[in-house]
C-alpha cells in the first residue's frame, strides 16, 4: 500500500488535489472515462502549465450548464449511489460531501437536510471529490498526510456575497487542524479542498522525514508573483512513511535550578520518549552561570517534554526547532557471555559495517554481578561476537 504526503505551502482546492494525483502517472483517458459514468453535463481538460517557474498539472473541469445548480445534499448522495465506483470510493466520496453539509449548515444555521451548497456542490465540484477517491483507490493509497495549511489572506467573492478569509464554511471544516496564513492575498483553500483534506488526511504534520518514489505537481487557477500556485503530492510505500520521524531540538537556559532537579528531569525525559537529553554550562547575562537543558525528540513527543520541562524544572520559556539528522542503519545480534545475553549493536553505512559495539547498559548489569570490569565484560563481547560469525 502507499501513502501522499501534501505539501500545501500555496494551499489547496479540489482541482489542485485532482492535478497532483493525476500527475503520478494515472492515464488521462481512464480518468475521463471514469468521471463520465457520474452522467454529468462536464469536459474535462488537462494540460500541462506553469505557476511561477514550476510545472504542473492543471485540471479544468468545464461545466456545460448555463445555470449554477444547487443541491441538496440527497441530490448529490444520488448522484454517488448511481455510479458504478466501487463501495470504497462512494463511502470516502459521501463521507467528504457530508462534511462539506455540516459546515454549510452550521454557518448558516439550517438543519443537514435544508442545507445546500453553491459552489461546492456544483458540478465540478462533484467531480473533484468523487475523482479524488477514484485516484486514491487506483493508486493504492492507504494513507493520506499532509503539512499545515497556508489559508492565504484578505476577501473572497461567493454566492453569499464578499466573505473574510477563510471562508466560514472553510474555518468550520479545518477545526483542529494547524493553518496559518502568508504571503498572498487571495483565498487559498477552497471548501472542496478543504473537506477532502480534513475528511481523508490522517495528520497534518510539517514535512517529516521520508522516502518516497514520485512527486505530483497539482496547478492551482491563478498565478502568483509571490510563491508558485502549486500543491506537491509526495508519494512512496507506506511502510517507509512515519509521520513523528521529524526530529526537534528543545533548548532552555537555566540559571536557578540545582543539578539533582535537572539530573532527575533527564530521567523523567527519557521515559517521555527523549532521544537524547544533555546539559551544557553557560554564561548568561550579567556573568551569570547558568545551565542549558537539551531535548532531542519526534515531532510527536514534544507537547509532553515541554510541559514536563515547565513542571520539573524552573524553567519559564523554552525555544524549539526542527532539525535535521543522519542516522545509520542498525541491528542487534545476542552473545552468551558468563551464562547471560549481551546485545552487539552493528551499524550499517550504504549496507557495510561502520562499527560493532557492545551494549553498555548490559555489560555494565553483568560486570555488577561478576568480578569482572565493564571494558573486560565489553571485550569478551566483541570476542564472542567475533568467534559466532567465525562459526557462522
Amino acid at each position: 500500500m502507499k501513502y501522499i504526503y501534501f505539501d500545501a505551502s500555496a494551499g489547496l482546492s479540489g482541482d489542485m488535489i485532482l492535478g497532483a494525483l493525476l500527475d503520478l502517472g494515472v492515464s488521462s483517458s481512464l480518468f475521463r472515462e471514469k468521471m463520465a459514468e457520474l452522467k454529468l453535463p462536464v469536459e474535462i481538460q488537462l494540460k500541462e502549465t506553469k505557476r511561477a517557474t514550476l510545472r504542473g498539472l492543471k485540471v479544468d473541469v468545464l461545466v456545460k450548464a448555463k445555470k449554477t445548480i444547487e443541491r441538496k445534499r440527497s441530490d448529490i448522495e444520488n448522484i454517488i449511489k448511481r455510479s458504478r465506483f466501487s463501495s470504497s470510493v462512494k463511502k470516502n466520496a459521501s463521507a467528504v460531501f457530508k462534511k462539506l453539509f455540516e459546515a454549510e449548515a452550521k454557518v448558516h444555521g439550517h438543519s443537514l437536510n435544508e442545507a445546500h451548497l453553491h459552489e461546492a456542490g456544483a458540478d465540478d465540484a462533484i467531480v473533484d471529490i468523487v475523482g479524488c477517491c477514484f485516484l486514491a483507490e487506483i493508486l493504492e493509497i492507504s494513507e493520506f498526510y499532509c503539512s499545515p495549511l497556508n489559508l492565504g489572506q484578505g476577501w473572497v467573492k461567493s454566492s453569499h456575497g464578499h466573505l473574510p478569509v477563510p471562508a466560514p464554511a472553510v474555518a468550520e471544516l479545518l477545526k483542529e487542524i494547524p493553518i496559518y496564513s502568508a504571503w498572498v492575498k487571495q483565498e487559498l483553500v477552497t471548501p472542496t479542498g478543504a473537506a477532502i483534506v480534513s475528511t481523508l488526511v490522517k495528520k497534518f504534520v510539517p514535512l517529516p522525514e521520508l522516502s518516497y518514489e514520485k512527486i505530483g505537481y497539482g496547478a492551482g487557477a491563478r498565478n502568483f508573483r509571490e510563491l508558485p500556485n502549486i500543491l506537491r503530492a509526495f508519494y512512496g510505500n507506506k511502510k517507509e512513511f512515519n509521520a513523528e520521524k521529524k526530529v526537534y531540538i528543545i533548548e532552555a537556559n537555566i540559571d536557578d535550578s540545582s543539578p539533582q532537579v535537572l539530573a532527575a528531569f533527564s530521567e523523567i525525559a527519557f521515559k517521555l520518549g527523549a532521544l537524547d537529553v544533555f546539559l551544557t554550562p553557560v554564561l548568561m547575562k550579567k556573568g551569570r552561570l547558568a545551565t542549558k537543558l537539551t531535548v532531542m525528540a519526534e515531532i510527536g513527543k514534544i507537547d509532553s517534554l515541554i510541559s514536563a520541562i515547565f513542571k520539573e524544572t524552573s524553567s519559564i520559556g523554552v525555544r524549539y526547532f526542527p532539525v535535521e539528522r543522519r542516522v545509520l542503519e542498525r541491528k542487534i545480534e545476542k552473545v552468551g557471555i558468563l551464562g547471560e545475553e549481551v546485545a552487539i549493536k552493528i551499524s550499517y553505512q550504504e549496507g557495510k559495517e561502520v562499527n560493532i559495539q557492545p551494549e553498555f547498559s548490559d555489560c555494565l548489569r553483568l560486570a555488577k554481578k561478576s568480578d569482572l570490569s565493564v571494558k573486560e565484560i565489553m571485550q569478551l563481547g566483541l570476542k564472542e561476537f567475533y568467534k559466532k560469525r567465525e562459526k557462522s
